[in-house]
Parts: C-alpha cells; structure tokens; sequence
C-alpha cells in the first residue's frame, strides 16, 4: 500500500493555527511521526486564505523537508499555487491533484514532463463528480491520455475514482470496486487511491467504517491512500488484509511491523 500521510493540512484546526503562527516545531513533529509509521508521501495542504496560500504552502515544505526525507505530496485545489512552490521540492514526488476540473491538467502535467514525479487524478469535471461508471471511466481515460503527450505513464498516476459517502449512496462500496476493475482492465499498471474517510461520512464509528472499507478496497485493487499512517488500528488493518490475501510472503511484513510497533 502506497501511504500519502495526510495530517499537514490547514483545514485541520491545529494545523491552521500553526502555519499562522509559524510553529515549524509541530509541522516537524507531524512530518517525523508519519515517517517513522512509514509514509511513502507526506501530504502538504497550506488550505489558508487564497492571498496567502502560496506563502504559506512553500513554508510548509521548507519545514517539513528540513525534517524529513520523505517525498512530499503537494496539494491545493488550485493548480496555480502548485505550479509557483512546485520548484521549491528538493526530490521528486506526488501531485494532488488534475482532473478535468478547469485547466488543471494543462497546469501541471508540463511540470511532470521529463522527471519521475508521479500525480493523483481526480475522476470529476466541470460537472462535478459523475455517478455513471462509463463517465468515471471516460475521465480516467482522458487523464491518462493527456499525460501520455508528456511522457508520463500510467505507473506514475493515481486515479482516485472519487468514492462517495455511504450515507447518501448505498452502493457506494460496490460501485468503487467495479470502477477499480475497469480503469484496471484499461491500464494494469495504474494506481488506484482515495480518500478513504470520505466513505463513511455522517456515519457513527467512522473508524470502524473506515478501517472495513480499506480491507474490501484492497481486496478490489486499491493500492494507495490518503490517510494517517500513525493510526496503528488502520496500520494494522492494511498488513492483515495483505497478509489474508496471499500478498504478504509468510506473513513477513506483518510480523515485522508487529515487532517494530506499527501495528498491534
């Protein structure tokens, strides 16, 4: 599983707090936290007011880059804001997020040209985020496309397919899953992610939600996610799914993060 922590983001009331006050300690802090509970991408969201969020988000990543070596995942709904910090990330790492949403992939798919950075792409338009499996599809297919004209191969996109709340669509679950199986059957090699918490959304026991909807995600192909890797409940949900699966050699990657209490 591709982990993209998610806990730097300004719309996260403490985090808020610190970029306005500048309290590059409890960045840093979050940044080593999820590196250690092994992040493959530390995920920055300024979220701030638009005159000040590419200020902000640049500050973001000169903290956390101070205190890490993990890739960064930069991220604004903006695609201007990450074109102007886009040169301040010291190695090469992961863009969220295009779509076909505005000119978000005529922004930032020149920036990805030549180098290994990879990107998330959104299955949404102008319209908004479809209900059609086909249109879903159909966007995915656009995205990648249009990366194709830059050299960018499937392997280096995660196609989020945007699933929707449980409380408001009961098919939710079902719908990810086949919409997992027909991006995949067009382009093997792709990633797929989510944002796994917009799942249970309205819900009671999100955690317990949550932590059900990655084990089935991964049985239906997900292999990313943006979520806390310091959350050892979910961190242990991710091994034993798998482990369960017959992806996990010997249980190996279990017992070891088990031993290194990541997990337990």
């Amino acid at each position: 599983m591709i982990i993209i922590g998610e806990k730097i983001n300004g719309t996260i009331p403490v985090i808020k707090e610190a970029i306005e006050n500048r309290d590059a300690k409890l960045i840093a802090e979050r940044a080593i936290k999820q590196e250690q509970a092994g992040a493959d991408f530390i995920d920055v969201c300024a979220g701030t007011a638009p005159e000040f969020e590419i200020e902000a988000l640049k500050w973001l990543m000169e903290v956390v880059q101070d205190a890490t070596e993990t890739p960064l995942c930069i991220d604004s709904p903006n695609p201007r804001v990450i074109e102007a910090v886009f040169k301040y990330a010291n190695k090469p790492g992961l863009i969220n997020s295009i779509s076909e949403e505005g000119e978000k992939c005529e922004v930032l798919l020149p920036l990805l040209e030549g180098n290994t950075w990879e990107v998330i792409g959104l299955t949404c338009d102008n319209k908004g985020i479809p209900c059609d499996l086909q249109k879903k599809v159909d966007i995915a297919k656009i995205i990648v496309d249009k990366a194709a004209k830059f050299g960018i191969t499937p392997d280096r996109i995660h196609i989020d397919p945007c699933v929707m709340a449980l409380s408001t669509d009961n098919d939710s679950l079902l719908n990810f899953t086949r919409e997992i199986q027909a991006i995949r059957a067009l382009f093997p090699t792709i990633h797929i992610t989510s944002g796994l918490s917009n799942i249970s959304f309205g819900l009671p026991a999100r955690s317990l939600m949550n932590k059900t909807f990655m084990a089935l995600a991964i049985q239906a192909g997900m292999d990313s996610a943006v979520m806390d890797p310091t959350n050892h409940d979910m961190m242990g949900t991710i091994f034993a799914a798998y482990a369960l699966l017959g992806k996990d050699k010997y249980c190996r990657a279990y017992s070891k993060a088990f031993r290194q209490g990541r997990i337990g």
